[in-house]
């Protein structure tokens, strides 16, 4: 059979649900796995961060230059974490054949501290089921780059039995830092995976490191493994060197990651914040949500804690509509890169309660103003609720059958700060 059709029953082996931007060279790859596709690359691996939260795996297949949308969030999952398996299949153009430019998306391993396998033909079911395993053993997503020739060659049907795992998130009681910290370890625990382990179940002769360790025929795993002598020049010319086997590790783990216990304190909203009410109000109902990055993102500590994960800005309401059921947003960070994730969610008719704190402000990097997000979504048919409107707050903030965007509108007060509370 060719690449194309072994690789695509690959993943619906090891996979439970598919997201795809079609182009070349994967188009017939999407087909293939029957992927649902997506407004962006962005969206794709937002649902599927979703899923990973529910307990699906999920898969995610981007063309050329494709995984450049998807470089936020792919980042921010390494320290976050991430629960069932998530493995982004990246078609490289090596040849500029069908694109205006070439890339090599095996730097995306090095940029975001992910495993990045590459099968050739007789090792391509076994790379997908080792990549979902590395994904939840090391809490990320995990990379399959293949090539125009690889999908396009003749390859023998080969499989792997399904092993599912589990990941976790990051401790909730790491600061930011120390999840930071906690996930440059697993980095390191990647890297010792990628020299040897006793889960080898590769064969063939020994050209480059096995998926799960030990010698394999032509699955390389991104990063490489340490190289002495490579090393030593490295300190030698005082630069990284760019050959072969180029390798950032990170730095050597000092001292255990920095938890808010030993801080002493956590970040909370300020207040006189306007939002309390609502978040209460979600707390009080067991509501857990995906948050965004900025203010939103305080909901993850006390006092509320509804909260479960924030894969970067404009991240919540793809990773919510496939997960939590909650979105908890602001309106700078729906504006920011939320609003293709939303057309998204409507199209499907997704059930999302995607809520909206409205201040008008990027309220966690100094107060910039922001365009009214009614102008941009009144598409979305919003329901729009003033902050202290508390009666109207409990009507609206449940569970729906479908899409539901709230606007909860409120004003920041003056020369307002974040609260610290003792932890």
């Amino acid at each position: 059979m060719k690449g194309t059709e072994a690789l695509a029953l690959a993943l619906r082996r090891s996979a439970d649900r598919w997201y795809a931007v079609p182009g070349y060279p994967v188009s017939g790859l999407a087909a293939a796995t029957g992927a649902a596709i997506t407004t962006n690359e962005k969206v794709a691996l937002e649902y599927a961060l979703g899923d990973s939260l529910a307990g699906r795996r999920a898969a995610v297949v981007v063309k050329h230059v494709g995984l450049n949308a998807c470089a936020d969030p792919l980042v921010h999952a390494t320290a976050q974490g991430l629960r069932a398996g998530v493995v982004v299949v990246v078609g490289d153009d090596v040849r500029a054949v069908a694109s205006d430019v070439t890339q090599d998306s095996r730097y995306y391993g090095e940029i975001a501290r992910v495993p990045v396998l590459e099968p050739d033909g007789e090792t391509l079911a076994p790379a997908v089921e080792a990549a979902f395993e590395a994904s939840e053993t090391f809490s990320r997503v995990a990379i399959v780059r293949v090539t125009p020739d690889l999908l396009d060659a003749d390859v023998p049907e080969t499989s792997a039995s399904r092993s599912d795992r589990r990941g976790s998130l990051a401790d909730p009681g790491l600061t930011m830092a120390g999840r930071a910290q906690a996930s440059n370890r697993g980095t390191r625990a990647m890297f010792a995976w990628s020299r040897s382990s006793p889960l080898n179940r590769f064969s063939g002769d020994t050209v480059g490191t096995g998926p799960t360790g030990g010698a394999s025929r032509a699955v390389t795993v991104y990063p490489p493994p340490a190289d002495p002598e490579v090393l030593a020049r490295t300190r030698e010319i005082g630069r990284p060197f760019l050959g072969e086997h180029r390798l950032l590790a990170p730095p050597e783990p000092t001292g255990e990651p920095e938890r808010l216990s030993s801080r002493g304190y956590c970040r909370t909203f300020c207040r006189d914040c306007p939002f309390h009410p609502a978040l209460a109000i979600l707390r009080d109902r067991g509501m857990q949500a995906a948050c965004d990055a900025g203010c939103a993102i305080l909901a993850m500590n006390p006092p509320y804690r509804i909260g479960i994960a924030s894969y970067g800005l404009g991240s919540s309401v793809a990773v919510a509509a496939t997960g939590t059921g909650v979105a908890l947003t602001g309106d700078y960070a729906l504006l920011h890169s939320g609003l293709n994730a939303l057309i998204d969610v409507y199209e499907r008719q997704l059930p999302l309660l995607c809520i909206v704190l409205a201040n008008n402000r990027m309220g966690m990097t100094g107060g910039h103003p922001v365009p009214d997000i009614l102008r941009y979504i009144a598409w979305a048919d919003p329901v729009v609720c003033s902050a202290d409107d508390t009666a109207a707050l409990r009507r609206v903030l449940v569970p729906p059958p479908g899409p539901r965007t709230v606007v909860i509108e409120g004003t920041c007060p003056e020369a307002g700060h974040h609260e610290t509370l003792e932890y």
